[in-house]
């Protein structure tokens, strides 16, 4: 059977992976579910079928008008992006007003403070975030828009240093490049909305003031629990990285497993700021070289070769440059 393909959209676009289900009369299946049974949704096949995973752990499909089946919305899922933090701190002089000279932190330092900074991050939320933290100020209609519910700001003691972190409640899959879209928001107010006015708010603790800061213009990325975390964060492909084209320097979007590439909405005609753009976007997401260079093999040669790997680039030479 033939579906339309802005048929297959909607369902998939109104029922993402991970929506509930329930049951109310399944026919002609091999092995049927009782009525009143719940499951969560798998997927929407070409077909316009929806794939099910029961509770007992049966897997069946269902088809509209066919069965009878009610679908609930999914539970919102956490995604957590991680920022490394920075403060100064300034002490009371005798007169107990705050020095000029200020004292440089980073997270490890922090950790002490983690208390009053989480207050003061709570503190500083206005009354609009109640519902939707930083989502309330974001203005585009899209994926982002429809999938994220809320973006607040917290802190986290891991790894022996304090991390920003913005969680996000996420309702369905974000696609890459709405992953790279919500990463790029984030940047955005931690850097010169939301984040500004913090940094500004002198948080009072016994001895001074800290000044604490979500980004920094130094060594910052912006990276999921998976990117910042996972052991083996540093030798596998992202989702999405940034690049330029080996013959005319484009500035290009690669998406992991997809042949070809995506000319950025940043290109410009220049070639070095293209690389620059490339390197800055890539840095700040945390992918090394080796991971841009297997993403662009992969993307160009196919996802089965050697050069896909980003372990195959260590102690490599390429163009003049060592990748490790």
């Amino acid at each position: 059977m033939t579906v339309e393909k802005e048929w297959l959209d909607f369902l998939r676009d109104q029922y993402p992976k991970g929506s509930g289900i329930r049951l109310s009369e399944q026919t002609d299946a091999l092995s049927p579910v009782q009525p009143g049974s719940r499951g969560t949704l798998e997927h929407i096949d070409d077909e316009g079928q929806f794939h099910v995973r029961w509770e007992d752990g049966k897997e069946t499909v269902l088809a509209i008008g066919k069965d009878r089946f009610q679908v609930l919305p999914p539970e919102p899922q956490t995604l957590k992006f991680y920022m490394p933090l920075t403060a100064t701190y300034r002490s009371y002089d005798s007169w107990g007003d705050p020095s000029d000279q200020g004292e440089e932190m980073d997270g490890r330092d922090l950790r002490r403070y983690k208390g009053s900074i989480q207050e003061t991050l709570v503190e500083n939320r206005m009354p609009q975030e109640a519902a939707r933290g930083l989502m309330h100020w974001y203005d585009k209609q899209d994926g982002v828009e429809a999938k994220v519910q809320s973006v607040v700001f917290e802190v986290e003691d891991r790894d022996g240093q304090l991390w920003g972190v913005a969680e996000c409640k996420v309702i369905g899959e974000l696609l890459p490049e709405e992953k790279e879209t919500l990463a790029e928001y984030i940047s955005g107010q931690a850097s010169d909305g939301w984040g500004e006015g913090f940094e500004q708010r002198p948080i009072e603790l016994d001895e001074g003031e800290l000044y604490v800061s979500l980004w920094n213009a130094g060594d910052w990325s912006i990276q999921t629990e998976d990117e910042r975390f996972s052991p083996d964060a540093q030798t596998r492909l992202p989702d999405l990285c940034w690049s330029v084209l080996p013959s005319d320097g484009t500035l290009i979007c690669i998406k992991r497993g997809e042949s070809g590439y995506y000319v950025s909405d940043w290109n410009t005609d220049n070639p070095e700021q293209n690389r620059c753009l490339a390197d800055y976007n890539n840095e700040r997401r945390g992918i090394t070289p080796a991971q841009e260079q297997a993403m662009l093999t992969g993307s160009m040669c196919g996802w089965n070769v050697p050069g896909a790997d980003p372990q195959w680039y260590k102690s490599q030479q390429h163009g003049g440059m060592t990748i490790s």
